[in-house]
């Protein structure tokens, strides 16, 4: 299949959106699909290059929103030469401009909301809700209700995304996320993390690595983590990702007022090997975050073989928990504080345990092979009916392929 994928930003620092378009477009190719990407960044930009297909930037005229007619045009231009398409995310042009390309050239296609349908949202802001609402009829439910298949990744996200808009039915499928496996453990990585966070040679830290965002709990964890601090002079903090909101400063000062400022340390985005370096010789990861989708941290954690601290407002929790590698908690003040201190309790043979579980969690439950085969085969059921001349190769294939497997 030839597969056109539409994301607002290919950015690193967007989130976790732009890791799980990275992963599976891999898993995707390493099947023998073709895959490009269009996206509403600017041309030029290095993150482009180093995206593993060919992408396709036509560069956004507003930042936030991304308005750009170049998005739809392309699309209806160059559609017909895809099979299928995917659009990435909710509330921007590139699910709107995405759809209305893909209409024009009748490009079959399916959506990805990546946990922007969850109620969290709704109770956080509910006047900018009723604006989504009014969006909605208007616009965005329209991208859904044309898809082949809205796309959940994970059955949490799907029970919860149902009624928080009125609008258009839509065709719901559950889609796992994975991740492809991580780099082995090397020395290089270790000492590469430590270039950046020289203080926490030699000790053990907790490691909090996501975007500085008050949806991740990064104030409730820093004050759960004054309260052990005492108790537990061996250990520290370290909240690593992007501020995107200028909210660092914030935290800075009350870590100060807290006392424990020494204690805490803030490398920014971590990458390559400083950031498996970070993750492998972390004493335990910790996610509080109030709204989570799928959080591709904690199966990249779980990879390193590091045990996980997190909420119930992540919605792979309960896959999580099953591994046994995982203590789970609400995103509370008190929730939180648990964590840490329950974690803090374990005898240092239960701890390994919970390493051995998270390395084998991570196997079992999110190792991309999966993920991208049923990916792969919802996309199929959604693209367009070959032409003759491709029915005819795709037979021509199949009976080479049966012919393969009956003389083995």
């Amino acid at each position: 299949m030839r597969i056109l994928r539409v994301v607002s930003s290919l950015n690193p620092a967007a989130g976790g959106v732009v890791e799980a378009v990275r992963s599976t477009t891999i898993g995707l190719m390493d099947l023998g699909h073709e895959v490009e990407v269009v996206t509403l960044d600017k041309e030029g930009q290095a993150f482009l290059s180093d995206f593993p297909c060919l992408v396709h930037p036509v560069d956004r005229w507003f930042r936030k929103y991304g308005y750009t007619p170049k998005l739809t045009q392309w699309i209806a231009q160059h559609g017909g030469e895809y099979d299928v398409g995917v659009i990435e995310g909710l509330w921007n042009h590139a699910s709107i401009g995405g759809y209305q390309g893909m209409k024009s050239a009748n490009l079959p296609y399916i959506v990805f909301p990546h946990g922007m349908m969850d109620p969290w949202f709704r109770v956080q802001s509910p006047v900018k809700h009723v604006a989504k609402q009014f969006f909605w009829w208007v616009f965005q439910g329209r991208v859904l209700g044309g898809a082949k298949a809205v796309a959940f990744t994970c059955d949490e996200e799907r029970r919860s995304a149902r009624n928080v808009f009125w609008g258009p039915a839509y065709t719901e499928e559950t889609i796992p996320l994975g991740i492809p496996d991580v780099p082995p453990f090397s020395q290089n990585q270790a000492r590469c993390f430590l270039e950046l966070v020289p203080a926490v040679k030699g000790r053990r830290y907790a490691l909090f690595m996501s975007r500085i965002h008050p949806k991740k709990g990064c104030d409730l964890l820093i004050e759960a983590f004054s309260k052990v601090a005492d108790e537990h002079p061996d250990l520290d903090l370290v909240m690593a990702g992007p501020d995107q909101l200028g909210w660092k400063a914030e935290l800075v000062e009350l870590s100060h007022k807290l006392g424990i400022a020494s204690r805490i340390h803030w490398p920014g985005m971590l990458e390559g090997d400083a950031k498996w370096g970070a993750v492998y010789e972390a004493d335990v990861f910790v996610l509080p975050s109030h709204q989570e989708n799928f959080g591709l941290v904690i199966p990249e954690a779980m990879a390193c073989g590091t045990p996980v601290l997190t909420t119930r407002r992540v919605n792979i929790w309960r896959e999580v928990e099953e591994t046994g590698a995982a203590i789970i908690k609400e995103d509370t003040r008190e929730g939180v504080l648990d964590l840490l201190q329950s974690w803090n309790r374990l005898p240092i043979l239960e701890k390994n345990n919970f390493k051995i579980a998270a390395r084998q969690g991570f196997l079992n439950q999110f190792h991309i092979d999966g993920s991208v085969r049923r990916l792969a085969d919802l996309l199929e059921k959604s693209a367009r009916p070959p032409s003759g001349a491709d029915r005819t190769l795709s037979a021509l294939s199949q009976s080479m392929h049966l012919s393969k497997g009956f003389s083995a």
